[in-house]
């Protein structure tokens, strides 16, 4: 009995505390959403996409190791990042990953934990590739699927998995 209830009191303990660091890791992200380094058209997108609300389905934790394939013009970089560097996590962008985005947006505050990996692969020019054996903890991606062809949405989904 004694032995039934410690381990009753340890999953509820461990509970609290995975909810702890979820709470911290939300609370995280809206601040980095009301961040400066984010334009109005940007922020006016919050209420639609409700970013705050899917990095928490997704589970994403401050601590992560988190790949952004295709980031486009940064909407979802611009907050993931702070949140992630904060905390000794890592933003790796990967496939689409532009000069101007690597100039604009990865130079930003709070993105000092971001880097970029296959800078030469684009949505329309995808051939097989890996990601070097990287090991991520999260791969987020949001909109990269509408360009490419049969073939590269095929080669994407095998680096990824």
């Amino acid at each position: 009995m004694r032995k039934n209830l410690i381990c009753i009191l340890s999953v509820l303990l461990s509970s609290q505390l995975m909810a702890a660091d979820s709470a911290a890791t939300r609370n995280k992200i809206e601040q980095a959403l009301t961040s400066s380094i984010r334009d109005a058209a940007e922020t006016a997108r919050d209420a639609n996409r409700k970013p705050g609300e899917v990095l928490e389905f997704f589970g994403l934790e401050d601590d992560m190791k988190v790949l952004e394939i295709s980031p486009a013009t940064g909407y979802w970089s611009k907050f993931v990042g702070p949140t992630l560097c904060e905390n000794g996590g890592e933003l790796i962008f990967s496939v689409g990953v532009s000069d101007d985005f690597k100039n604009d947006v990865m130079s930003l505050d709070g993105l000092e934990c971001s880097s970029a990996i296959n800078n030469d692969i684009t949505l329309r020019n995808l051939p097989e590739f890996s990601f070097d054996d990287s090991q991520f903890d999260m791969v987020l991606t949001f909109w990269n699927l509408h360009n490419p062809s049969v073939e590269g949405r095929k080669n994407l989904n095998e680096a990824v998995f």
